[in-house]
């Protein structure tokens, strides 16, 4: 199977989860997988939010923020990867100057 991110439109989604500001991603979803390169922009945040659908693993591109997952927090740069557990609440934020660009990628259970 591939995937052309390069067919699929680029969204602009203000507050995801009742976050902050506002994030960019090309979203590919079935009933298997949720597949999203994201651009968190500066001051933007993915609000708190329970991972109802499967563990939600984010790889951090470039960029810095923070990730809390049940609580805890985790610093995120480039080559880290953030895992939440399905059935966990975790949000992101950007607080770096530049976006917060990772590829989150949700294996449904």
């Amino acid at each position: 199977m591939q995937i052309d991110f390069n067919k699929i439109e680029t969204m602009t989604i203000p507050g995801m989860n009742n976050g902050t500001g506002t994030m960019s991603a090309r979203m590919y979803n079935d009933d298997s997988y949720r597949i999203v390169p994201t651009a968190i922009h500066p001051g933007g945040s993915i609000g708190t939010h329970k991972q109802e659908s499967g563990d939600d693993i984010n790889y951090i591109i470039s960029g810095r923020g923070r990730a809390f997952c049940n609580g805890v927090e985790e610093a995120l740069k480039p080559g880290v990867m953030h895992i939440c557990p399905k059935g966990s609440e975790h949000s992101i934020i950007n607080t770096g100057e530049e976006d917060l660009v990772m590829l989150t990628i949700v294996v449904k259970k």
